[in-house]
């Protein structure tokens, strides 16, 4: 017996007999040996424990297999040691436990990158960076752990996770060691609240997040380290003894108050001639001497090691669980913004500036976006990857409203207020999850006289600014891309008629360093001549001809150049005046950018394959036999879709409410479709759950906008929209009556500021057709009346009772211009309750049908016409389509949206008169053939005086001014 352990045996005897308690509690029995506390056997029964959890998640969607990610820098075999116990435990909880090798020659930035990466996969819950590095160049081990994502931080090492467990904030992820420590005290059935712990040892791993664990379990704790003085008679006094130091079985019994919880954190190295490996694992604690005065005792091994890793376990399981929850959650944890709607009604830029946005990172994680699928423009906007359709491909959709108008004033009747004030009132007063889907604006209009159409008032997305001028740069890059289809079409009839086909086939295909391929776009262009080769040298003079020549015919060139400004003199234009060109000279035109067919297709698309497949189907001209020539005949799609990639990404904005606005594309709402993405309805559709709605926009009257919405858009998508919001106004309702002219920018006649019922009452044939035409699609129909400050009470009476009687699910009043989602509310209601209603949407006709049957629907019923007639021009013109292949196409009717019929002088809502159809061509990529009524210009021009004389920018401020 050693002369340390005598003394040891002498201070016990001098103890008096009733101070031997557990604890507080001493014991009088001398000779029982602590009870060792087994911490396999705890652990082996928390990884049980943890099994049926898993168990039990999986059950609730194989997404949520736990994921735990063990990050090793270098092949250190002690640190492989572990990370095979880790794994091998995971396996047998179901925890999908994966290693991630580096190498010893990985950069700290490397590293970091290698996880930001594991922080942004939706399928990893647990990341671990295994200590210590075994890395050729320096790396801050403490900015790793940091850069670990808290919430995925199982190892519980992040500044953050350790700030909030030093302030008793146990809800983040504790410290693995420390907490299997604290549950081997609990599993003793010692009472910790109360009793008085001392720590030994403070590291950052153990000892100093131990110790705030159990003060904040209640016990009165004592931490020691080197510099503490009277160590043996501080570490006596506890009644839980957690040591964890570093330095082999320092701790002797003589330190030990009798019948105290000792947990010995250690494990070292201590040589023994008696082992086979000339060693064994020893703890801090001397184990045969606290055994014997120890009440409970740890043992090394197979004490506090198991531990750390079942706990490691649970903190997983823990991750996985409240991403799954997440998941499983149906209402947004939406931060709402503050409105405050000030008397007389500001201006809207005035209303918007005042209005501060909350950071766009924000409301993508409120919506349930992660942060991998979001890319930020600034802190305000962000595009949204297409990637998050396919991780919700499983999820139910909500509600799909459409919101569209009556024939409207040149004024506008405010459906895209409306639209705003309804997302606002269902989101922020009605606590439903809810997206606004809106089009990007042309500059046009912004810079021309129509102005902005972010929406208005109180009921606008914020920033107004950005979202009316380049937004993300959408619009621009599609009038890159078309032009750039231009270019290519131009040139190559340059090239066509000055070379021989010799030249010009050699110049397709060069040999380069001896060596002649076709790229895969022209080996497509083979496939559709029927030439089934792949060798450029075996082709024949007549294959190598048909290959290298479209022989387009110019006069049949549908494809024009565009620009996003409103420009009259473009209207008509002769390009190849240059001597170079050689006398290739031709006449054509430009449009505006959001009438090119590049727009409609990045609308109509429904993923990046869809695009490019439509991109390269678009037909910009005939050749001399007759037959389509298209983008993919001139060799472009594949640089179409590199230009047009990030295009396709819906834009993520905000209400003035707070509420998420997604805007995409901006197509025509005449000569194309006027909505906007089918993509960014579906990821709104998604993202709100079955509970939530997505409220979008058709442009113009429902003639136009809504019934292309249908039969274009929704045939695209699949979607059956679940209501109808038709939006009307007194002031035109008095318009179609027979009331004078409404001008922009002159005064209202009096007939529109004060009562009128005969008036009023003489237009209500335009709101009954319209209400009609929602109808005709099975849609239950929601009139929500524009309040105007001019409006009477039974001016709006009158409206609501006409609109009941022709069929109308609900009519409202409503005053979101003035009071946003506040004054929509009754609308909201609404549509609630129509949303509730059986889906019975139907399309208007079948694509069987022949053209101008098709056409002669849509005028009989959706305008009242009597019939459709055709110029000789477009009858030419619809045999040729039909002979091509597009006879099967739905029709887009580009017609006035000032009229029901084709004269936009026309009030009111006449019936059998006749359409007529003056042209008709293709937009083969968008899917549709288009039917020109009238002349409808595809390039506007600017007024004596357009909106540009106001804009400016503050050069102090940096703020644009002027602007709406």
């Amino acid at each position: 017996m050693s002369a340390q352990y005598q003394r040891f045996i002498k201070v016990l005897e001098k103890w008096p007999a009733e101070k031997t308690k557990v604890g507080s509690v001493w014991r009088s029995e001398m000779t029982v040996e602590s009870k060792i506390i087994s911490g396999t056997a705890v652990a082996k029964t928390i990884r049980e424990e943890l099994r049926q959890e898993v168990i039990e998640l999986r059950a609730s969607g194989t997404q949520f297999v736990p994921g735990l990610r063990i990050v090793q820098v270098g092949g250190r075999e002690d640190s492989n040691v572990y990370i095979r116990m880790k794994i091998k435990a995971a396996t047998e909880i179901g925890i999908n436990a994966v290693h991630v090798p580096l190498p010893r020659s990985i950069t700290e930035s490397e590293l970091l990158d290698k996880l930001g990466e594991l922080n942004a996969d939706p399928l990893v819950h647990g990341i671990i960076v295994q200590m210590p590095l075994d890395c050729d160049t320096p790396i801050d081990a403490h900015r790793i752990t940091d850069a670990v994502s808290p919430e995925k931080d199982v190892d519980g090492l992040h500044t953050m996770n350790e700030g909030r467990l030093a302030i008793g904030d146990l809800n983040g992820f504790l410290p693995c060691t420390p907490w299997g420590c604290l549950e081997l005290i609990r599993r003793t059935g010692v009472e910790i609240a109360g009793a008085r712990a001392v720590v030994l040892g403070r590291s950052k791993i153990v000892g100093t997040p131990a110790a705030e664990l159990l003060k904040w379990a209640n016990a009165t704790v004592t931490v020691c380290h080197s510099k503490t003085r009277n160590l043996e008679e501080i570490t006596r006094t506890a009644d839980i003894l957690l040591v964890g130091i570093g330095v082999p079985e320092m701790v002797k019994g003589t330190w030990i108050k009798p019948g105290a919880v000792v947990i010995d954190c250690g494990i070292n190295v201590k040589p023994d001639a008696t082992k086979a490996s000339g060693s064994r694992l020893v703890g801090d604690v001397d184990f045969e001497q606290a055994k014997l005065v120890a009440g409970h005792l740890t043992p090394v091994p197979g004490g506090v090691g198991p531990m750390t890793v079942a706990m490691l376990m649970k903190n997983t399981v823990v991750s996985a669980s409240r991403a799954a929850a997440r998941a499983k959650r149906t209402k947004w944890p939406l931060q709402l913004l503050p409105l405050r709607p000030a008397r007389p009604v500001p201006s809207d830029i005035e209303i918007a500036r005042a209005q501060h946005p909350k950071n766009i990172a924000q409301l993508a994680e409120e919506i349930g976006l992660l942060p991998k699928e979001v890319s930020l423009y600034g802190s305000k906007k962000a595009k949204i990857s297409l990637s998050v359709l396919q991780r919700l491909q499983e999820q139910r959709t909500g509600s799909y409203v459409v919101v569209a108008g009556i024939t409207p004033t040149p004024l506008g009747e405010g459906k895209t207020t409306t639209l705003m004030g309804l997302v606002q009132a269902l989101g922020a007063h009605k606590e439903r999850n809810v997206i606004a889907a809106l089009r990007q604006p042309s500059q046009g209009p912004t810079f021309g006289i129509k102005g902005g159409a972010a929406g208005g008032g109180y009921a606008q997305v914020i920033p107004m600014e950005e979202f009316n001028l380049h937004l993300t740069g959408d619009i621009h890059a599609v009038a890159a891309a078309n032009n750039l289809v231009a270019a290519q079409l131009d040139t190559r009839i340059f090239h066509e008629a000055t070379q021989s086909d010799t030249a010009l086939y050699n110049r397709l295909v060069p040999r380069i360093k001896g060596q002649r391929i076709f790229s895969p776009i022209q080996l497509r262009r083979l496939k559709r001549l029927g030439i089934d080769k792949t060798d450029p040298d075996t082709l024949t003079e007549p294959e190598a001809a048909a290959f290298a020549r479209l022989n387009i015919d110019t006069d049949t060139i549908m494809w024009e150049r565009v620009v996003d400004i409103n420009d009259r003199h473009l209207r008509e234009i002769t390009i190849g005046e240059s001597p170079t060109e050689k006398g290739l000279s031709r006449k054509t035109r430009f449009s505006i950018a959001v009438a090119s067919e590049i727009m409609a297709v990045l609308a109509l698309s429904r993923s990046l394959a869809d695009m490019k497949n439509r991109l390269a189907q678009m037909v910009v001209a005939f050749d001399k036999r007759g037959q389509p020539v298209t983008t993919d005949d001139l060799g472009v799609t594949g640089a179409l879709a590199v230009l047009l990639k990030d295009a396709l990404e819906p834009n993520l904005m905000q209400s003035l409410e707070g509420t998420p606005v997604l805007v995409h594309a901006g197509p025509f709402a005449n000569i194309a479709h006027g909505c906007n993405s089918i993509i960014a309805d579906e990821v709104g559709l998604k993202l709100v759950g079955t509970e939530g709605f997505v409220c979008t926009e058709a442009g113009f009257g429902s003639d136009i906008g809504m019934e292309k919405f249908c039969n274009i858009k929704c045939r695209n998508s699949g979607r059956k929209p679940d209501a109808m919001v038709l939006v009307t106004t007194v002031r035109a309702i008095k318009m179609h009556g027979g009331g004078a002219p409404v001008t922009p920018g002159t005064p209202l006649n009096k007939q529109y500021t004060e009562e009128n019922l005969q008036l009023l009452e003489q237009g209500l044939p335009n709101l009954l057709q319209h209400i009609s035409n929602g109808r005709a699609f099975g849609m239950p129909v929601v009139v929500s009346i524009n309040a105007h400050v001019a409006d009477t009470a039974a001016e709006h009476e009158l409206l609501k009772k006409a609109a009941l009687q022709a069929g109308a699910f609900a009519a409202v009043v409503s005053t979101h211009w003035s009071d946003g989602g506040a004054g929509a509310v009754p609308l909201a209601d609404a549509v609630i309750e129509a949303c509730k209603l059986e889906n019975k949407f139907k399309l208007l006709y079948e694509l069987d049908l022949p053209l101008v049957d098709k056409m002669n629907r849509i005028a009989q019923t959706m305008y009242g016409a009597g019939k459709v007639e055709l110029t000789p021009e477009a009858i030419d013109q619809i045999k040729r389509l039909t002979d091509a292949g597009f006879g099967k196409l739905p029709v887009c009717m580009s017609k006035t949206s000032g009229s029901v019929t084709g004269d936009a002088n026309i009030k009111g809502a006449p019936k059998g008169f006749t359409i007529k159809v003056q042209s008709v061509y293709v937009s083969a990529g968008a899917g549709f053939v288009v039917a020109m009524c009238g002349d409808i210009t595809k390039m506007p021009g600017l007024a004596t005086r357009p909106a540009i004389y106001d804009i400016d920018l503050n050069t102090e401020t940096g703020q644009i001014e002027g602007l709406f």
